[in-house]
């Protein structure tokens, strides 16, 4: 991800190019250097971070930029873990809402 942009720049990618500001990102697992870190709390300062992070395995070094980007700007951007049967089951745009319960999706 572009900090600046917020759109995906992985040339590898099937999405390169969409923009991820203030989008559930759902992945499985995070991609990248140490450098994710900084990335993600730069998206922060400049505004264009995505809302949160779906992913079936937990990444610590994306754990670190949220909890950097929380203490420096005091914005949580939340990372949250499914089972690989829950982290299956999302589709593609569908809206899923973080805040009722482990997980709970719209149709």
């Amino acid at each position: 991800m572009d900090p600046a942009t917020g759109q995906l720049i992985d040339s590898h990618h099937p999405q390169r190019g969409v923009n991820l500001t203030g989008r559930v990102v759902v992945m499985p697992s995070a991609r990248g250097s140490s450098s994710s870190a900084s990335v993600l709390a730069e998206a922060v300062r400049v505004g264009t971070a995505p809302a949160a992070f779906v992913m079936s395995e937990p990444d610590l070094i994306l754990a670190i930029g949220s909890a950097v980007a929380e203490e420096l700007y005091g914005i949580r951007i939340p990372i949250v873990v499914l089972p690989r049967a829950g982290y299956d089951a999302i589709a593609d745009g569908q809206q899923i809402d973080l805040e009722a319960g482990p997980f709970a999706s719209h149709a």
